[in-house]
C-alpha cells in the first residue's frame, strides 16, 4: 500500500523510501545541486559562443567558416548538423531544469518565510544582483528567444535569404533599436551570470570562509566581465562601422 510523508521524508512505497536521487530533488539542497550544474552548462555554452563570435573581427570569411565548422562537428561520423542540434537539446535541458528548478526553490522559501517574517534588513543586506536575478532572469529568456528567431533561425532577421551568417550579424546589428536591445539584454545577463557564479560556488560547497571566498568573487566579476564585455563589442563595432 502505497503512502505519502510530510515533505522532506519523501514519498513511500509498501514501507521503503524514495530513492535517493528523488529525495535529494525535492529537497532545497538538491534543487540548488540542479540550478548549479545546469548554470555551468550555461557558463561554458555562453563563454564558448562569446569566443567563437570574436572571429566577427578577422573576416567575414573566418566567422562564415566558424559557423560552417559548427554545423559538421564530427561529419561524417554524424550526419551534418546532428552534433550541433544535440548540443542545442542539451542547452535546452539545461535551460529548462534551471527554470524549474528556480521556481520550485522559489516557492519552497516563501512556504518556509511566511510575509510575517521578512524584515526590511533581508532586503537592505541582499545585493543589487541578488535581489534583480528574477526579472534578469526573465530578461534573457526574452533576450534568448529574439536571439534564435533572429540569427538562428532568421525569422526576424532583415537580411535578404540565403544571406551568409556574417551578413545576418551586419544586418541585424545595423539596426539601433536591435543594437541597443542586445546591450540592454547582455548588462541583464552579465548581472545574472555574476550573482550565479557567485551562488554556484556556493551551492557547490566551493565557497568556503577564508581568503578562497574573495578569489572566488573576484572569478565571479572576471568571468562576467570578460564574457559581458566581449558580447557588448559586437553591436557597437556594427554601430560605428567597425564589422561591416
Amino acid at each position: 500500500m502505497a503512502t505519502t510523508t510530510q515533505a522532506g521524508q519523501g514519498t513511500t512505497t509498501g514501507g521503503g523510501r524514495s530513492p535517493f536521487l528523488v529525495e535529494l530533488y525535492r529537497s532545497a539542497l538538491g534543487k540548488k545541486y540542479i540550478m548549479a550544474i545546469t548554470g555551468i552548462v550555461g557558463l561554458g555554452y555562453i563563454l564558448a559562443h562569446m569566443i567563437g563570435n570574436l572571429k566577427l573581427y578577422q573576416s567575414p570569411e573566418d566567422f562564415n567558416r566558424y559557423a560552417e565548422f559548427l554545423r559538421e562537428l564530427l561529419y561524417p561520423i554524424a550526419p551534418a548538423s546532428a552534433i550541433l542540434n544535440l548540443l542545442r537539446a542539451v542547452l535546452i535541458l539545461a535551460l529548462i531544469g534551471h527554470v524549474v528548478a528556480a521556481a520550485q526553490l522559489t516557492a519552497m522559501n516563501r512556504r518556509a518565510r511566511p510575509d510575517s517574517y521578512r524584515s526590511k534588513r533581508d532586503y537592505v543586506t541582499a545585493d543589487f544582483a541578488a535581489r534583480t536575478m528574477r526579472w534578469t532572469g526573465v530578461i534573457v529568456l526574452l533576450f534568448l528567444a529574439y536571439h534564435l528567431a533572429d540569427l538562428t533561425w532568421g525569422w526576424v532577421n532583415p537580411a535578404e535569404a540565403g544571406a551568409t551568417p556574417y551578413e545576418k550579424v551586419v544586418a541585424s546589428f545595423s539596426q539601433p533599436a536591435v543594437a541597443a536591445f542586445y546591450l540592454f539584454a547582455n548588462l541583464a545577463l552579465g548581472v545574472h551570470i555574476y550573482h550565479g557564479t557567485w551562488s554556484l560556488f556556493q551551492s557547490m560547497g566551493w565557497n568556503r570562509p577564508g581568503s578562497s571566498r574573495q578569489g572566488l568573487r573576484l572569478l565571479a566579476i572576471a568571468f562576467t566581465v570578460v564574457v559581458i564585455g566581449g558580447n557588448l563589442t559586437f553591436p557597437i563595432a556594427v554601430q560605428v562601422g567597425l564589422i561591416s
